[in-house]
């Protein structure tokens, strides 16, 4: 049976990929974007049957509740729900401003609380549902200068973990993608900038070194790998987009349970 999906943030990049993905094969898309022009091009290569464009800052909370009403009175159920706007905020810890950390949280972090609380009581109603948060392997690891955006990163996931268990026993199945890195201008014309201090010329050189040949994966692909997980009868908690988040986090996890087992005499004594 095809699905209607309620995804956020499909101008471009993954978005887009996963609303064209649902939409090749036959799915309903209740597509949403801060630009609703940006979605001309998915009504008009598959219809407004198919395709309800909804204009949506997900930071407005008031906004994402009609959204989330007018997709379930559009197609009268809601399978898919991805919570997929966000953006990547740069900048050493220093140098990012009590502002640009706070944007950064209510677009990464409330947008899809926002979102979530919205459309659980429609899955709770309907007794199924999967809420797919996008999170990142920034999710789990850390890198210099993406301090901001690790936060926002991690607290989404701490909460979905929370969510899986507590509607789990009404039907509704949460997963959180943890993509490495995709051919998107999350990086480039999306991002933001702090003003850099110069005492960390040496950090972006290194980053520069070790990240500006990197190639990546088209969206395309990942489109493709979330209709596997959507469609999966126990899909899995945490998925991995891509290569480069295993080679990141098995020698990651190897490395964290080492620390823990080295310091387990120091762990014992705090107990006192």
């Amino acid at each position: 049976m095809s699905k209607v999906w309620f995804i956020t943030g499909t101008s471009r990049g993954l978005g887009r990929a996963f609303a064209e993905s649902a939409l090749e094969r036959g799915d309903q898309v209740a597509a949403t974007a801060r630009n609703v022009a940006a979605l001309d091009g998915l009504v008009a290569r598959y219809g407004d049957g198919a395709v309800l464009p909804l204009a949506l800052d997900v930071t407005d909370k008031a906004a994402v509740t009609g959204a989330v009403a007018a997709a379930h009175e559009k197609f009268g159920r809601i399978d898919v729900v991805v919570n997929n706007a966000g953006y990547g905020m740069f900048g050493m810890i220093e140098e990012v401003s009590e502002q640009q950390l706070r944007d950064q949280m209510e677009t990464n972090l409330f947008g899809a609380f926002w979102v979530t609380q919205a459309a659980l009581p429609v899955l709770r109603a309907q007794g199924s549902g999967h809420i797919v948060q996008i999170s990142s392997v920034g999710g789990i690891a850390a890198f210099p200068s993406l301090g901001a955006y690790h936060a926002s990163k991690w607290a989404l996931e701490g909460f979905s973990e929370a969510l899986a268990h507590e509607v789990a026993g009404a039907g509704i199945k949460v997963t959180i993608v943890e993509p490495g890195g995709f051919a998107t201008d999350w990086g480039s014309s999306s991002a933001v900038q702090a003003v850099p201090n110069p005492a960390y010329d040496q950090v972006r050189e290194a980053i520069a070194s070790r990240f500006g040949e990197a190639r990546y994966a088209e969206a395309g692909d990942a489109g493709a790998a979330l209709l596997q997980v959507v469609d999966a009868r126990n899909p899995p908690l945490r998925v991995l987009f891509g290569t480069e988040p295993i080679e990141v986090i098995e020698p990651l996890y190897a490395e964290r349970l080492k620390t823990w087992a080295d310091w387990q005499h120091v762990s014992r004594t705090a107990q006192g």
